[in-house]
């Protein structure tokens, strides 16, 4: 399914544009004009609301789901058993564990442990969608409806004296928490516990590859109404005042309405590239893909540190010579930053070299 692999890629590209500053050097280049509002749009919401970049880890986890369902699909095809797999997905979720920490772990003023990354995220919400995939659609929904309710226990009736407000930034449940994992609070309201509400993003996902590998000729039909229902559920959730969407504490309105903007955003990509055979262009995207686990932490963990302001001083310096203005500067050094990633990703696409954890 190309639809799959053009989802995925284009939520690395816009990662990787991220990673650059782009985006910051774009939304200053546009203030006082309707630009700046499309812009942004590419910054996550402080609190209570949804903004598009609130999209892009359910979109990644989302992703992760219903490529896992194609690999073990795959692998029972070829005959390995159900322990095998489980040994891979273990060893898999170990290493994706074991990056994700390193990704915060080096810091100018030391060493750090920290499990906000989405890839810590990621191996937990795997190895719940591994261990139920083989469970019938309705059962790994009642799951997925279980976290949810799960979450909300935690974060209104737990009581901790200082961390009683459900729904209040470094006052919830989620921040007591990470107090007692890593003696710490993020100063950005992100918590570690998203990884209970989140798996519902991965198992959608798993459920989803499993509708994709079926015979089902209702597929698109499948996934509108889903979509529409997760959106209704999670923006009415919102709007009744019951819980608001909070994509730092992945709240369940938050959980429902982004896998319901998933839902849709897979639905086009099918309709568009699966269905009407559009298929021009997207090689753009997929050679990114295809590498996304290298492409991630090459820019979170190389790039962040030294790459992007190596390449920075070299562009910067050069277009000093013609007087670039500062911020038309910082632009152009994100956008050559990019291409030397597409490039390191299509080099690796030519040579087909593919890194898997």
């Amino acid at each position: 399914m190309q639809s799959l692999d053009f989802m995925r890629g284009f939520i690395m590209v816009l990662l990787a544009m991220e990673s650059t500053g782009l985006f910051e050097h774009l939304f200053k280049a546009t203030e006082g004009t309707m630009l700046n509002g499309l812009f942004l749009q590419f910054f996550h919401h402080p609190w209570n609301g949804l903004r598009f970049w609130d999209l892009i880890q359910p979109g990644f986890m989302y992703m992760a789901g219903a490529a896992m369902a194609y690999s073990l699909h795959k692998q029972k095809q070829q005959g390995i058993s159900w322990n095998a797999s489980f040994k891979k997905i273990l060893k898999r979720c170990g290493w994706l564990f074991f990056w994700g920490v390193l990704d915060y772990a080096v810091r100018p003023g030391g060493l750090s442990f920290e499990l906000w990354d989405v890839l810590t995220q990621l191996s937990f919400t795997t190895l719940v969608a591994f261990l139920i995939f083989e469970w019938s659609t309705k059962a790994q929904m009642l799951v997925c409806i279980g976290s949810l309710l799960l979450t909300e226990i935690l974060y209104r009736f737990t009581n901790v004296p200082g961390f009683d407000q459900p729904f209040t930034d470094q006052h919830n449940f989620g921040n007591y928490i990470d107090l007692l994992l890593m003696n710490k609070i993020n100063s950005g309201g992100w918590v570690a516990i998203n990884c209970i509400p989140t798996a519902v993003h991965t198992i959608a996902g798993a459920i989803t590859g499993k509708l994709f590998l079926s015979n089902s000729n209702q597929k698109l039909r499948i996934m509108v109404i889903a979509s529409i229902s997760c959106l209704v559920i999670g923006y009415g959730l919102d709007f009744a005042g019951i819980t608001p969407i909070i994509k730092r504490i992945a709240t369940s309105s938050f959980t429902f309405a982004s896998l319901g903007w998933c839902l849709a955003g897979l639905a086009v990509c099918y309709w568009w590239i699966d269905m009407k055979n559009h298929h021009n262009y997207l090689l753009f995207f997929t050679i990114v893909g295809m590498n996304s686990i290298f492409i991630y932490l090459f820019f979170e963990i190389v790039a962040s540190r030294w790459f992007n302001d190596y390449i920075r001083a070299i562009s910067g310096g050069v277009l000093s010579w013609v007087n670039t203005p500062e911020t038309l500067t910082g632009i152009i050094s994100s956008l050559c930053i990019f291409a030397l990633e597409w490039g390191m990703c299509y080099f690796l696409y030519k040579k087909k070299i593919f890194f898997k954890v």
